[in-house]
């Protein structure tokens, strides 16, 4: 990692605070088309698909179904920087399957590349959500694998187990609300936070600790996200 990621990257992570898609849409349009018989008693002729020595039934034959274009998913490549409002559009966008913490994201008020522009960034493993704001300038991505826009308002059925270093959950749609327990941290690796939005701003950390031994969290219905590095799989007790 080079100097300067290194710097940037002290912003987001491991926080302790002292105090605290793709919208696929697919419509199946189907064409059919109706055929009266011929006037004046003439005899119908039998459709492309009568099966051989079958009767005309006297009507046309049903056009085959149609299925309008696949809306192709909106995402931003993992590698590069980009204006918000211009190359890419402010909204909800995930990145999963990211290894080792080399990912790196960053939103940014201005394109000075100075620490002080920095409005949040961090390091991902597993997976990451990263709301862009109207307000903010450039995004940066380095390393990571392609975002893609994700709806804010979708739901799930997520299960009761949690990948100890799966990154970030979208509560209801990733992981339900409950009590979790992680067991087998190591030297304070293990790093849990319960945030209320994907902005990544200090402010949004509902709680957070750095994990030695079990950890036990309760998930609240009104988090908005779970986010776990280096800790042993979370089970869900009740």
């Amino acid at each position: 990692m080079s100097k300067s990621q290194t710097q940037r990257s002290w912003f987001a992570r491991h926080k302790v605070l002292t105090a605290a898609g793709a919208v696929v849409v697919v419509v199946a349009v189907g064409a059919a088309m109706g055929g009266g018989g011929d006037e004046g008693g003439a005899e119908a002729k039998p459709s492309a698909s009568a099966s051989a020595g079958g009767k005309a039934t006297g009507s046309g034959s049903k056009a085959p179904e149609s299925k309008a274009p696949e809306k192709k998913a909106v995402t931003i490549d993992g590698d590069g920087d980009f204006e918000v409002g211009s190359d890419v559009q402010p909204g909800l966008y995930r990145s999963a399957g990211n290894e080792d913490a080399m990912c790196y994201w960053e939103r940014s008020k201005d394109a000075t590349g100075e620490l002080d522009s920095i409005l949040a960034n961090d390091n991902v493993t597993g997976t990451a959500y990263v709301e862009l704001k109207k307000s903010d300038k450039f995004f940066k991505s380095t390393g990571c694998s392609t975002w893609e826009a994700v709806n804010a308002k979708a739901t799930g059925t997520p299960g009761s187990t949690l990948k100890g270093d799966g990154g970030m959950f979208k509560v209801g749609v990733d992981v339900a609300p409950g009590t979790y327990k992680s067991t087998g941290n190591k030297d304070a690796g293990c790093y849990w936070e319960r945030s209320k939005d994907a902005g990544h701003g200090m402010n949004g950390i509902l709680a957070n600790d750095n994990v030695t031994g079990t950890a036990i969290v309760k998930i609240s219905a009104k988090d908005g996200y779970f986010k776990s590095v280096g800790c042993g799989d979370w089970t869900k007790t009740s």
